[in-house]
């Protein structure tokens, strides 16, 4: 039986790497909807012209992006079996796709993450503060839950049942952390997948500026302390 499998891709003006991501995304999926998030270049132009649905929404965050995406498939007849979430700028590789979603396909995993492990990085794909935030993140998971994640990796696969069963609220850069400890919470069988990092093509809209970095630790953290505590 062929699985029926879609791709969200939130994206703020990323004209000169959409494309390319579109076009190495497997032909195995259904449709690629990206998100432009109050994008002001040719973003969705060339979405569009790369083949993908391409959906707007004005207010910012990543979370917003998601969300709309979310919106788009809940509203259609026939309901994927597999969600995959991949970043506009180009960092990831598309093409490992078809490895992200291997262990939900083969073993009935809930929930895989492609982790961006050092020796697949590329230098400088990922600035010191994103290698600490997610170093921080991931122990502190450890910690309070035992979990065995090691990165808060954006290119991630969810089956579409369980993904409509965290209920996913977080509207900003929080999305992926919240996610990852809903399914914990939720004791859904997870996995990360090795996948190679490099460097994005423009500049991070988070990573990339002070307050990006600030706003983005404050997030993740406090949805960490929120359900440790719960």
């Amino acid at each position: 039986m062929k699985l029926n499998i879609k791709v969200i891709i939130p994206a703020y003006n990323e004209q000169d790497s959409i494309g390319n991501v579109i076009q190495d995304i497997p032909n195995i999926v259904d449709e690629v909807i990206v998100i432009s998030n109050n994008s002001t270049d040719d973003t969705e132009l060339n979405a569009k012209n790369a083949g993908a649905t391409v959906l707007s929404e004005v207010r910012k965050g990543y979370g917003y992006a998601c969300l709309k995406g979310m919106e788009h498939i809940n509203n259609q007849k026939q309901k994927p079996d597999i969600i995959v979430f991949l970043d506009g700028d180009y960092s990831d590789y598309p093409e490992q796709l078809t490895e992200i979603i291997h262990p939900i396909v083969k073993d009935d995993i809930d929930f895989v993450v492609g982790a961006r492990i050092k020796k697949l990085r590329e230098t400088g794909a990922m600035t010191p503060q994103q290698v600490f935030g997610n170093w921080l993140a991931t122990f502190l998971m450890k910690l309070f839950f035992g979990a065995k994640f090691s990165d808060l990796g954006p290119f991630r696969a969810i089956k579409y049942d369980k993904l409509l069963a965290l209920n996913m609220e977080d509207k900003t850069y929080g999305w992926t952390v919240e996610m990852q400890l809903k399914v914990l919470k939720q004791k859904m069988s997870y996995l990360e997948i090795p996948v190679k990092y490099r460097n994005r093509i423009g500049v991070s809209k988070v990573s990339g500026t002070v307050k990006g970095t600030i706003f983005a630790g404050v997030k993740i953290l406090g949805w960490i302390f929120k359900y440790s505590f719960k």
